[in-house]
């Protein structure tokens, strides 16, 4: 393995831990704004809550940009004849999104289909990258003096909320626009134990309602952190296959040879879960919407 340092080789310790450190920059005891750049600078932002990832900021960022410009020259450039391939690709990804949201999403929106396009799209190509071997870009960015970058946003626990958050946002949007204010706090307290309105049964009302607001601010809260974790969990766990995989190309020649035939087996599985987490994701953000939009 390379260098630390120019001290000795890494242990497989090392090379896994650095390839799990992000490029962070924070704010430091003077107030100044440092970054992890060096190699001995690692855990500099350690600890510090506000500390920012800017690789998987840039990474995310940039492959956003790709999605818009890929879709945007394609739409620019439609014609109904012949298509070119890309075209026909794009058309039956917008097709195929469409579909999944008039059979799920049973409301009125405009927003919803380029929501759900763009959460497909975005997801899918932020997964994508952790089809590139796990070297190479960041030998790059280490050759022009960065020694720490990782290139899948989603295996960024902060990215993966970042989103769910918004789709969180976007739920509360929803069920007061089409339920009001007061429809909204009657879901959250009157729901899914009906408490009594006569009788002696009142005196349990207050002890009921509060009961349905723990029950339905959990529930509610739940869905953006199931909604992260399980993207998070998925896309970590097989970059950390393809980090112990690479660790074999030191190895020898024995067991460099089966992990390259590892590698090619795991990323050829690890595209049917990179597409599958970035559908899961578009899906189950549509079927929340969806509910906060039924007015019943």
């Amino acid at each position: 393995m390379a260098a630390k340092d120019g001290h000795g080789p890494l242990t497989t310790g090392d090379y896994i831990s650095h390839h799990l450190q992000n490029l962070q920059a924070c704010t430091s005891d003077d107030g100044n704004w440092v970054m992890n750049i060096g190699h001995n600078a690692g855990n500099i932002c350690s600890g510090n809550p506000l500390a920012v990832n800017v690789d998987s900021m840039f990474w995310s960022i940039f492959l956003g940009l790709i999605f818009i410009f890929l879709f945007r020259s394609v739409a620019k450039k439609t014609t109904s004849g012949k298509p070119t391939k890309f075209q026909a690709l794009v058309e039956i990804i917008v097709e195929f999104v469409d579909g999944s949201v008039k059979d799920t999403f049973h409301g009125k929106s405009n927003l919803i289909a380029p929501l759900s396009l763009t959460i497909f799209v975005w997801v899918f190509l932020m997964n994508l990258m952790d089809l590139v071997p796990v070297d190479w870009i960041p030998l790059a960015a280490s050759a022009v003096g960065i020694s720490y970058m990782k290139v899948v946003p989603s295996t960024d626990v902060n990215v993966t909320f970042g989103m769910s958050i918004a789709v969180l946002f976007l739920i509360i949007f929803y069920t007061v626009k089409n339920k009001g204010v007061i429809g909204f706090v009657k879901e959250l307290t009157l729901h899914p134990i009906a408490p009594p309105t006569k009788g002696i049964g009142l005196i349990a009302s207050p002890l009921m309602i509060a009961f349905n607001f723990l029950l339905e601010s959990v529930a509610l809260i739940a869905k953006p952190i199931s909604l992260s974790l399980r993207l998070f969990g998925n896309m970590f766990a097989g970059e950390l296959i393809f980090i112990l995989i690479a660790t074999m190309f030191s190895s020898g020649l024995l067991l460099g040879t089966g992990g390259g035939l590892l590698h090619v087996g795991w990323a050829i599985f690890h595209v049917l879960i990179i597409t599958l987490q970035a559908f899961i994701f578009m899906m189950l953000t549509i079927v929340y919407l969806s509910l906060a939009s039924d007015s019943h």
